[in-house]
C-alpha cells in the first residue's frame, strides 16, 4: 500500500503577463537553470508574434497551445503476454504538458538564426493549425483511432 499522494505544486504567475501558463513555458524553455535567458527568449518571442499577427502575443500563444493539445493518446498495456496500444483520454494537466513539450522540441529543431525566431515561428505555425507540433497531435490521434479495437482493455 502506498503512503499518500504527492502534493500538487503550483507555479506563480509570470511578471509581465501575469499568467501561470507563460511561467510554466518559461520553465520548459530554460536550460541549465538559466531562467533569465529563458524569460528573455519567451517574452521576445511573444512580442515578435504580437507584431507579426497584429494580435496580442499572449492570445496567439494560448491559441497555439490549444491547437497542439492532444485529446487521446495510446498507452501500452500488457494482457496475457501480448502488449496492446490502448487508446486513453489525456488528463488536462498532461495535455498542457505535452503541448508545451512538443512546441519546445520542434522549435529547437527548426533551422533559424536565434531561439527567439525559432520559437515565434513555431508558435505562429501552431496557432494557424500547421507545423510539426500540430502534426504530432494529429499523428497521436490517428494512432489512437487505429487502435480503437483495444479500447476495452482500458484500466
Amino acid at each position: 500500500m502506498r503512503k499518500r499522494r504527492a502534493e500538487k505544486k503550483y507555479l506563480k504567475a509570470d511578471s509581465k503577463y501575469n499568467d501561470v501558463l507563460v511561467s510554466k513555458f518559461i520553465n520548459y524553455i530554460m536550460l541549465d537553470g538559466k531562467k533569465s535567458a529563458a524569460r528573455k527568449i519567451v517574452y521576445e518571442s511573444l512580442d515578435k508574434i504580437g507584431n507579426r499577427a497584429k494580435k496580442p502575443g499572449l492570445e496567439v500563444f494560448k491559441q497555439a497551445i490549444h491547437n497542439v493539445q492532444p485529446l487521446v493518446e495510446v498507452r501500452s498495456r500488457r494482457v496475457g503476454g501480448a502488449t496492446y496500444q490502448v487508446p486513453m483520454e489525456v488528463r488536462p494537466e498532461r495535455r498542457i504538458a505535452l503541448a508545451l513539450r512538443w512546441i519546445k522540441t520542434y522549435a529547437r529543431k527548426r533551422t533559424d538564426k536565434s531561439m527567439v525566431n525559432k520559437l515565434s515561428a513555431e508558435l505562429l505555425a501552431a496557432a494557424n493549425n500547421e507545423g510539426p507540433a500540430v502534426k504530432k497531435k494529429e499523428d497521436t490521434h490517428k494512432m489512437a483511432e487505429a487502435n480503437r479495437a483495444f479500447a476495452h482493455y482500458k484500466w
